[in-house]
This record gives C-alpha cells, sequence and structure tokens, in this order.
C-alpha cells in the first residue's frame, strides 16, 4: 500500500530549538531520551548539531514496551557509539538507579574538580531532551519524587522549559518535545506516528492501523497472530488492507450490513499496541 511521507513541524519546536542553544551554557550534561521501541527512529538527527561537545546520558524510555533482548543490544550499540546509555522504565520504576550512577561516571572529572575545591555536593544541571511524548515529564516526576511536570500521553504537552530540583543531585531542565522538519525515511515518520510522537488528529489513524497491521506480520507475528485469533490460513496472501479488516471482523467491530467498523477497529489497533497489549515489541532493529 502507498503511504504519503508524513510530516509535522509545529511553530514551538523551532522555539524549543532556539531555547536549547540559549541554554547550553547553563547545563553540565545533555540527557537525551529514546523511545525502547524506536530507538533509531526517535533519535533526533538535529540534537547532536545543537549539543556539540557537551557530555551526554542516552536513555531508553519505555522499556516494559519493548523487546527486552533489543533493547540490551541497542544499549550495547550506543554504548560503543559513545554515549552512555541507560534503559528504564518510569512508570514501573525500573532502572531509575543506573541513571543517578550513569551520571557520576560521566561527569567524574567535574565532580572531582568541585570536591577539590571543597565543592562537594553541589548540584549540576542537566538538559533533558527528546521527541514529544517520548516520557520526559514521567522521568521527571519519578526522579524528582513528586509530581513536577505535567504528564499526558500525547504529544505536545510540556510547552515551555522548566528547571526540576531532583533527589539525586541534578537540578533538570525539561525542555518541549522536539521532531525535526522533513523525516527523509519513510519508516522513520511510520514509527513515530506508531508510537504516538506525532499526534494523530493530523493523521489517517485508519491507514496507519493498516502500516500497523502490515509491520506487526513482519517483527511480531507470532504475538499478533495470537492476539487476534488469526491463523495461517487466514492470513495467507492478504494485504494489509485485507488485514485490517479481518482483525476489525474477529473483534466484532461491525456496523449496519456487517461492514466493518474501520475508525473503531483503527484506534482499537493503535490503542493496544501503544499499551503494550499485544506483545513487548521493538520496530527498530539495531
Amino acid at each position: 500500500m502507498a503511504t504519503n511521507p508524513i510530516q509535522w513541524f509545529p511553530g514551538h519546536m523551532a522555539k524549543t530549538k532556539r531555547m536549547m542553544r540559549e541554554c547550553l551554557s547553563e547545563v553540565d550534561l545533555i540527557i537525551e531520551l529514546l523511545d525502547a521501541r524506536i530507538p533509531y527512529s526517535s533519535k533526533n538527527p538535529e540534537i547532536e548539531k545543537l549539543i556539540g561537545d557537551k557530555p551526554k546520558i542516552t536513555i531508553l524510555t519505555k522499556s516494559t514496551l519493548a523487546n527486552a533482548e533489543l533493547s540490551k543490544k541497542w544499549a550495547e550499540k550506543l554504548n560503543k557509539e559513545g554515549s552512555k546509555t541507560v534503559i528504564i522504565d518510569s512508570t514501573q520504576n525500573i532502572g531509575i538507579d543506573n541513571l543517578a550512577k550513569a551520571v557520576r561516571e560521566v561527569l567524574a572529572e567535574k565532580i572531582a574538580r568541585y570536591e577539590a575545591k571543597g565543592m562537594s555536593g553541589r548540584k549540576l544541571r542537566a538538559m533533558i531532551v527528546g521527541i514529544p511524548n517520548v516520557g520526559k515529564s514521567s522521568l521527571i516526576n519519578r526522579i524528582a519524587g513528586a509530581k513536577k511536570a505535567k504528564v499526558e500521553d500525547r504529544p505536545g504537552v510540556t510547552m515551555t522549559k522548566q528547571w526540576v530540583p531532583t533527589d539525586i543531585g541534578l537540578d533538570l531542565l525539561d525542555m518541549p518535545g522536539v521532531l525535526w522538519p522533513k523525516f527523509e525515511d519513510n519508516i522513520v515518520g511510520e514509527n513515530l506516528a506508531l508510537t504516538g510522537a506525532i499526534r494523530d488528529k493530523i493523521l489517517d489513524t485508519e491507514e496507519l492501523a493498516m502500516i500497523l497491521c502490515a509491520r506487526m506480520m513482519d517483527v511480531a507475528r507470532e504475538p499478533f497472530m495470537t492476539r487476534y485469533k488469526l491463523t495461517d490460513d487466514e492470513v495467507e496472501g492478504l494485504d494489509s488492507y485485507d488485514l485490517f479488516e479481518l482483525v476489525g471482523r474477529k473483534r466484532g467491530l461491525l456496523i449496519s450490513g456487517g461492514q466493518i467498523n474501520h475508525q473503531r477497529c483503527a484506534e482499537m489497533l493503535l490503542d493496544e499496541f501503544r499499551g503494550g497489549k499485544i506483545g513487548k515489541i521493538t520496530l527498530d532493529l539495531p
């Protein structure tokens, strides 16, 4: 099925890039969050240009929704590329302690200089960056020990920068999520849309759900087939549209005349994928 390139670059994202440049001198460290389900697709290629030589830690978020073995392989790959990488899930408090350890490792020289000057315990400052809906606010609230940042499971909630003190010796500068103007690879745009980094209301959710069906057959065939009670004989030779309709029929999402309710089926598929109900799935392979 042919798909149109996905584009999304609201004006506030250009403003965020300017804010990031202006605030770099105020921080000791950059913490970049990547969605563990799409580590490649959720990595903003403009971040490296913006931060220059600033020390950086990479966090793979939402790890309980991703394939654990593939997350480990992604972490190994990113570590080899020079970015200290931590796998976490903020909502379930997994891997949070490893973040504090990584900060001490990456900033060991600066901490030692502070201690030599009698400034032991001085708070460090980090800028936290990532695409929309990657989990920045959830992470901040977890390590701040209280709800400091607004959290919603949709992109574009954090709209201004805000400083947040934490319990691990860091002051965090939370920046709004930022995408980039053009996705050169259609797969990247699709992955961002599938995981909810791009607002559903500006997309054709039915087309997106059909893309999801096709992708599941490639990367998570068994859990997808099991979730929707599909058999090999039923799916043999089906294109993404027919597969989408079969899922809708299996779930009884029908309207008068026995036709499939496409909107309800699309919303159900996207919600179940994003909620991890189909399985622990990673779309990007390392």
